[in-house]
């Protein structure tokens, strides 16, 4: 066996990839990113909306507790994904711009208190997690 034959077959086994952006994808980034937040406040509740691509098929293991002085943690796993072809091959991702697989927390602090007790999550489509939660002593109009 020649030790340069053997040298390429285990370099060939590595996947080197160019990624070239142009127009609006050249603005943006690699991938959606895990974690963005947005913050809006109204007179009677604060509402704020994390960015969590690729977490509305596990719902079930994304974890929000939220404080009464107004801190919010949000914990979960992203899972590693192995995408199945039409063959019954599964792929594996070697190269990895969107969020890792893993354990992840996000923490950041409403502008106020809040009742923990009165909050209303919502798991968009798109991979926002929403969440409206009630100012601490707000009395909420009933229509």
């Amino acid at each position: 066996m020649n030790p340069e034959n053997h040298q390429t077959t285990t370099t060939h086994s590595k996947v080197i990839s160019h990624v070239f952006f142009t127009g609006t994808a050249k603005q943006g980034s690699a991938g959606p990113p895990l974690g963005l937040v947005d913050i809006g406040v109204s007179d009677i509740a604060y509402i704020f909306r994390v960015s969590l691509p690729g977490m509305a098929k596990n719902q079930d293991k994304i974890k929000c507790e939220i404080q009464r002085e107004g801190r919010v943690c949000i914990q979960g796993v992203v899972p590693e994904i192995a995408i199945p072809s039409d063959s019954g091959c599964l792929y594996r991702m070697q190269v990895q711009q969107l969020t890792p697989p893993g354990p992840f927390s996000i923490t950041f602090n409403l502008p106020g208190q809040v009742d923990p007790r009165l909050f209303s999550p919502k798991f968009r489509p798109d991979g926002i997690f929403e969440v409206v939660v009630v100012k601490l002593g707000v009395r909420i109009p009933t229509s």
